[in-house]
């Protein structure tokens, strides 16, 4: 009851925000729900000063709801029809994954911008855009202006890439397979492949959005690794630094645990889509809930001055990202 008492109203209004920014998101599936939602959320937080009483709602919104939604995103994972079908795309993504998370660390270390802001960049490019910066934040303890802006740098190149993918694969000559591969690779969240993929089935009267789905649910595999990895160099980090009370006990993501078996449970029992078609959505309505959250928490004027550099990064690893994908399918003759 001191929890509801404490929390409600926090809560409440982060529901009421990410409720017309779902709406929004289906309506404008390039943009999405989670971007509406932490626009709307930095806007009414420059106007709402006295939050105190709302804090403990929004913090919880942005932390444990958050970290619900990546357990939720496990039941849309059937494996064994993932692993089959987006074999192909293996080497592909690897090595597109492999190229956003190098290039992350150079831009990081070439221009200094803070080391979570490079971490979320890097993942949120390489894997699944906001589930990915969802899954990675609390493991790496980013703070609510970092995921804000990496969810924006992400949300720009998501963009682009929606928009500029199905013309740029026409111009190269791309099959049918290759663009639901290179969609598949190279766009950074789910939103935005579904949008490219049915901009070139309009054009070209194919059906990639399939191919390009299952590659793109391939690729968000990456997560378990990559969140574990990170918990492990974080509590190395810290024990380096002197931080005794930082451990892995503490830091682990058990939330990926559960995200695991939520897929395991999907994949063993078959669960059907009119079981796991409305826990993917609220997954995805708790994600925008916990942008809005986020948005709440976020100077959006300190973010316009300070976004140039992590700009810079995220386009760096869009590019090599996208040309890698390319490369990689001419290497193995997929093209």
């Amino acid at each position: 009851m001191a929890f509801v008492k404490k929390s409600w109203r926090g809560i409440l209004l982060c529901l009421l925000i990410a409720a017309p920014a779902w709406f929004l998101g289906r309506l404008v599936p390039v943009v999405g729900g989670p971007v509406f939602a932490i626009l709307a959320g930095m806007v009414i937080a420059l106007f709402f000063k006295q939050k105190e009483s709302f804090a403990p709602g929004i913090t919880f919104t942005s932390k444990k709801i958050l970290q619900y939604a990546v357990v939720l995103l496990g039941f849309g994972m059937n494996l064994t029809d993932i692993l089959s079908k987006g074999k192909q795309s293996l080497p592909i993504i690897l090595s597109t994954i492999t190229t956003s998370l190098v290039i992350a660390f150079v831009m990081y270390k070439i221009t200094k911008v803070p080391e979570n802001n490079a971490i979320l960049i890097g993942v949120g490019s390489s894997i699944c855009g906001g589930s990915a910066i969802a899954a990675t934040a609390p493991v790496i303890g980013a703070d609510d202006e970092e995921i804000a802006q990496s969810i924006s740098v992400i949300f720009l190149f998501n963009v682009a890439a929606a928009l500029l993918f199905p013309t740029l694969g026409g111009l190269l000559g791309l099959s049918d397979t290759g663009f639901g591969l290179f969609a598949g690779t190279a766009i950074n969240d789910t939103s935005s492949v579904t949008a490219a993929a049915t901009a070139w089935d309009g054009m070209h009267g194919s059906n990639t959005l399939d191919a390009a789905t299952i590659v793109k649910l391939t690729r968000t595999l990456a997560i378990i690794p990559i969140t574990l990895v990170l918990a492990l160099v974080r509590t190395r980090k810290a024990k380096g630094e002197g931080d005794a009370k930082v451990n892995l006990k503490k830091i682990f993501p058990f939330f990926v645990l559960f995200f695991v078996l939520a897929s395991v449970v999907t994949t063993v029992f078959q669960l059907p889509a009119t079981v796991t078609g409305p826990l993917k959505e609220l997954s995805k309505f708790f994600i925008i809930m916990a942008m809005a959250a986020i948005g709440l928490n976020t100077n959006i004027v300190k973010l316009v001055k300070t976004g140039g550099r992590p700009i810079l990064i995220g386009l760096c690893c869009w590019v090599g990202i996208a040309a890698v994908s390319l490369g990689m399918q001419a290497a193995l003759g997929i093209w």
